[in-house]
């Protein structure tokens, strides 16, 4: 995103004030020396990242969003850990993205997704930290009129060794501040690690668990009213036409509009009169051609590009058809993957605050900036003129990113209101027929072997959807019409990367977008392409009539963190061994997001439909582990997504319009269904730091697909099982 707002000296030297968030920054020309940026309480801002309060509280800016991840906990401990202050004493701050762009974006991307968190952050976050310790430290020479060299640092207190006179960083942050940052940051090696690397207390809890927390769904702000808003249920329909006079004069009922071409709203005191009324008010789409699109109709358009000619080439290695052509024996399969919601617990919402000379937006978003260009693009309003204050988010997993719509739809009612805040929130039902769905998938896999048993050629065939096409379609037009993230988990470079070398390759893609819109669900594609090669990988270890942990390790010489991952969950789960009567096992492994992961579960199987997961343990190779509880917790927390998409979640859509309107009928697991994790976090180090958040989701629904068959025979290639009358206890 290229942002270039016309913004005057004097508007950039009085600064804004970021309403909500706390945070104003300005310059203050003093009559001597040079000029300090505060806070919004007065207190100096050392360097871009850290604010150091008179009585030593450390404020830690943060532009990532904190979504219940631990985020904001996790980059606190990287800058601490340079600067050397007082964990205790640390609290957060969002910047907002427009004093980002007043100030040449000194903090760099706001955007929280793809597990970036702190693996794409993690090097300038610390230097940021670095390099307000050694303003503070230099400060603190100075004012004694000793050599910087003699000056140390620890838990926010310098001290000066040969004399041991000693000062708190509050009492020389207003000197510090007005030093340069320095260019020249060094930073630890990681054997000298004191911050990073423990499991520190999460800095949100608190607040959370008090009731203190204000999510979006919450604000209040003075005159505010409250809109709710329905869009036409079949995505590409319109408004044709609604009564507004049958609504208008009930109670508290400020307004009913139009909202762009697509949505009708209701604006009113409460949110309850507005969604009341919104429910009684005569609307009459015009749905368009996708009114006649199923499901079924969806997967016939699939099922045609899993032979279909053309397709865009992910990873070639060898003349894998040709090898096919020349195999003794072929195993083939077609496995498919549904449209999933992200279903976040807080549904969409804005508050949105108009003028003709100020635009203002409170949202909780997963990408600040995204949230910035929608309020600039909505509002007509230029970037000078136009903010948004970041709220902690009630989930996220990728809806509240790159999708931008409901901030889009707040400042479109807000214009209708000007000078009045009205918060915008979506019901439940508009937030599951309105999402942006995890991608649909089929793949047909052809795997050979010759008359010894060995596997001499595998090519993977997808056919779907791609998001980059919806969302980022420039990336799409510089690739010549592919999608690389399709090929996420099997690519052949890269963060994604496939983790074996077979000795003839192909995976290639037949690109088919129906007119359901796609999103980053969390993991994204990792998610159906390691159902379908790690469950197609026990299919030809059977064919093979080998052990499936022996089959794949034949395969993986070549990349020795994956191999590190699965023998860790293999070795844990006693996978030599046999496993414990009425116990059936299931493994799978996968690169993603830079991470190498792994799982082994034991399941055992009622009836032949009732399954229990007992155990599941979770390898995971991250580079460096910045909050050991904090990845055992996203471990978890993965399992539950993963499990519940495996067994539950799915969108379907009927006259062009998903069927699933709430949790009744898109339901996820409930507690007393949830296995125990046992995580093994190993720390391969290197220059590359991977992510947590989205990579073990992927590796949860193989290893029990793997498992199920042991158990019973039946090999599944559709999700979610719940389709085949297989249900979770």
């Amino acid at each position: 995103m290229n942002l270039n707002p016309k913004i005057s000296r004097r508007s950039f030297i009085i600064g804004s004030a970021a309403v909500g968030s706390g945070l104003a920054l300005g310059l203050r020309l003093p009559p001597f020396g040079p000029a300090v940026v505060r806070a919004a309480d007065g207190s100096p801002e050392i360097g871009a990242w850290v604010v150091i309060r008179p009585d030593d509280t450390v404020v830690v800016r943060v532009v990532r969003s904190e979504m219940g991840q631990g985020t904001i906990t996790g980059l606190a401990q990287l800058v601490a850990e340079e600067l050397e202050c007082n964990w205790s004493k640390i609290v957060i701050e969002y910047p907002t993205p427009g004093e980002s762009v007043k100030r040449k974006r000194v903090w760099g991307d706001f955007s929280t997704g793809g597990s970036r968190g702190i693996r794409t952050s993690h090097d300038y976050v610390r230097k940021g930290g670095a390099a307000a310790r050694m303003m503070l430290v230099q400060a603190a020479a100075n004012q004694w009129g000793v050599p910087v060299s003699e000056c140390s640092a620890a838990n926010s207190v310098i001290t000066h060794g040969p004399s041991k006179r000693r000062i708190t960083y509050g009492k020389v942050a207003e000197a510090a501040a007005r030093l340069e940052v320095p260019k020249d940051v060094k930073l630890k090696d990681p054997k000298a690690w004191k911050v990073i690397g423990k499991p520190m207390k999460r800095l949100d809890t608190a607040n959370k668990v008090t009731g203190k927390q204000v999510y979006g769904f919450d604000l209040k702000l003075p005159g505010m009213l409250n809109a709710a808003i329905k869009e036409c249920p079949v995505f590409g329909g319109k408004v044709k036409s609604f009564d507004a006079a049958r609504v208008a004069s009930l109670g508290g009922v400020k307004k009913v509009l139009q909202v762009g071409d697509t949505a009708v709203a209701v604006v009113a005191e409460t949110w309850w009169q507005a969604k009341t009324a919104l429910d009684q008010l005569p609307v009459v789409w015009d749905e368009g051609p996708n009114a006649k699109v199923s499901s079924a109709s969806i997967a016939e358009q699939l099922k045609a590009g899993l032979d279909a000619e053309q397709a865009f080439v992910g990873n070639k290695e060898g003349d894998a058809k040709a090898a096919l052509a020349a195999a003794a024996k072929k195993v083939e399969a077609v496995y498919a993957y549904p449209y999933q919601n992200h279903a976040c617990m807080e549904p969409m919402n804005a508050t949105a605050r108009y003028t003709p000379d100020k635009c203002e937006v409170w949202v909780p978003t997963q990408d600040g900036e995204a949230s910035f260009a929608a309020v600039l693009a909505a509002s007509g309003l230029p970037a000078d003129k136009c903010e948004v204050y970041k709220i902690n988010l009630g989930g996220g997993f990728g809806r509240r990113g790159a999708f931008q719509d409901y901030v889009t739809q707040a400042v479109r009612i807000a214009k209708e209101m000007p000078g009045t805040p009205v918060k915008l929130l979506w019901s439940r039902e508009e937030d599951m027929v309105q999402g942006r769905y995890h991608p649909v998938m089929q793949c047909k896999l052809v795997g050979g072997f010759d008359a010894g048993n060995n596997l001499t050629g595998l090519h993977m065939r997808l056919s779907g959807q791609s998001i980059l096409a919806a969302v980022r379609p420039a990336i799409v037009e510089q690739q010549k019409g592919r999608d690389p993230l399709v090929f996420q988990g099997v690519a052949d470079a890269g963060e994604h990367s496939i983790g074996y070398a077979f000795p003839s390759l192909l995976v290639d893609h037949a690109m088919r977008n129906p007119h359901v819109p796609p999103g980053f669900w969390r993991g994204v594609n990792i998610n159906q392409n390691a159902v379908f090669i790690e469950c197609f990988m026990d299919e030809l270890a059977e064919a093979a009539g080998q052990d499936p942990v022996e089959f794949r390790r034949k395969f993986m010489a070549k990349y020795p963190r994956n191999l590190a991952a699965l023998n860790a969950v293999a070795e844990r789960i006693g996978w030599s061994k046999p496993a414990p009567a009425g116990m059936f096992r299931g493994v799978a492994q996968m690169k993603a997001f830079n991470s190498f992961v792994a799982a082994a579960c034991e399941i055992s199987v009622k009836d032949g439909n009732k399954v229990k997961v007992h155990r599941i343990v979770a390898a995971t190779d991250c580079g460096y582990a910045v909050n050991p509880a904090q990845i055992e917790r996203q471990v978890s927390g993965s399992f539950v997504y993963g499990l519940s998409a495996l067994f539950m979640q799915e969108c379907t859509v009927k006259d062009g319009a998903v069927e699933q309107k709430n949790f009744d009928t898109y339901q996820s697991m409930r507690i007393a269904q949830m296995p125990k994790v046992e995580t093994i976090i190993l720390q391969g180090g290197g220059d590359t730091w991977g992510g947590i958040g989205e990579p073990t989701i992927c590796v949860a629904a193989p290893a029990v697909l793997n498992a199920f068959y042991k158990a019973t025979g039946k090999r599944i290639r559709t999700v979610p099982l719940k389709n085949h009358g297989i249900e979770l206890v």
